[in-house]
């Protein structure tokens, strides 16, 4: 029952890495970009939901909904700001690897010389009593981050596979030239993928805040580069991969504090990384692709 309950544990945390790893997924099967300021958009929503919440004492509800509409606005400014010329004159992409960390290092020194570099509390969001499921206790935020990701992938994937805009942005990852040949504005599309994907970050912010109810500038950091592994883990540039790839990361930190040593929880996360990259470079369900020369 323990194992069990670790595992149970290990999802609710990975929740939180699937839903940052699909931003960086949407942001890669568009434009090849490894966003590693994503998971500072964390980090944004966070002190979103603490401006909205805790400072101005508004209702949970509007500091949620306040939070994705803030970062969603964020990363289609990022993008248009930091990103869009160097994708319309086809930089190279250690050109847009040094913006995006650069960007990451804005928003780290921007939200520390607003708020501090001390942590700041966050209350308790959504609290109700721990389910008991035979010998397995499952507590509110466990059940609610598995349920929300869930929800988020499968609102994701009906998005990209029957919408409109979904179309286009498969049509603009497969080749933008023609998409554009084709009368697709591949400039809103990419926009709008930055925008849908800082806006799942920020979900993910609310979820994280109500796990672990602390928040500071640099937190972003290691989470975002725990989502990334976990898009790599699964297959960055696919959604289902970007889920699994989350619950898996999850499930192994939760089994090596529980079993092994906290403290060589970080030291397992990325070697999974070098073990994907040395044995499946695509990831367990991303794709082999060719180019043409």
């Amino acid at each position: 029952m323990e194992f069990l309950s670790q595992v149970i544990n290990g999802l609710g945390i990975g929740s939180i890495y699937a839903l940052v790893a699909l931003g960086y997924s949407m942001v890669y099967g568009i434009v090849q970009l490894i966003n590693f300021a994503h998971g500072d958009i964390i980090m944004v929503g966070a002190y979103t939901v603490f401006v909205i919440l805790v400072m101005m004492n508004l209702p949970l509800w509007l500091a949620v909904l306040g939070s994705i509409l803030f970062c969603g606005v964020a990363g289609v400014l990022i993008e248009r700001i930091a990103y869009r010329r160097l994708l319309v004159h086809e930089a190279p992409r250690i050109s847009l690897l040094i913006t995006a960390i650069g960007v990451s290092i804005f928003l780290q020194n921007l939200y520390q010389l607003l708020f501090g570099s001390d942590p700041k509390s966050m209350p308790k969001m959504f609290a109700f009593a721990p389910l008991q499921f035979g010998g397995v206790q499952l507590t509110s935020s466990t059940i609610i981050n598995i349920s929300v990701s869930v929800v988020m992938m499968a609102g994701l994937q009906l998005m990209v596979n029957k919408m409109k805009i979904g179309k286009a942005m498969r049509a603009t990852s497969e080749d933008a030239g023609a998409a554009k040949l084709m009368g697709i504005n591949t400039n809103t599309t990419i926009a709008f993928t930055f925008g849908i994907g800082s806006a799942l970050a920020a979900v993910g912010a609310v979820l994280y805040c109500n796990t672990y109810p602390q928040i500071k500038p640099v937190m972003g950091g290691l989470l975002g580069l725990k989502a990334f592994v976990a898009a790599v883990l699964g297959g960055i540039g696919s959604i289902p991969g970007a889920m699994l790839g989350g619950y898996l990361l999850g499930v192994a930190e939760s089994l090596t504090n529980a079993y092994i040593s906290s403290n060589l929880t970080d030291a397992v996360v990325f070697g999974i990384l070098i073990i994907v990259l040395l044995v499946k470079p695509t990831g367990l369900l991303g794709k082999n692709t060719r180019e043409k020369v």
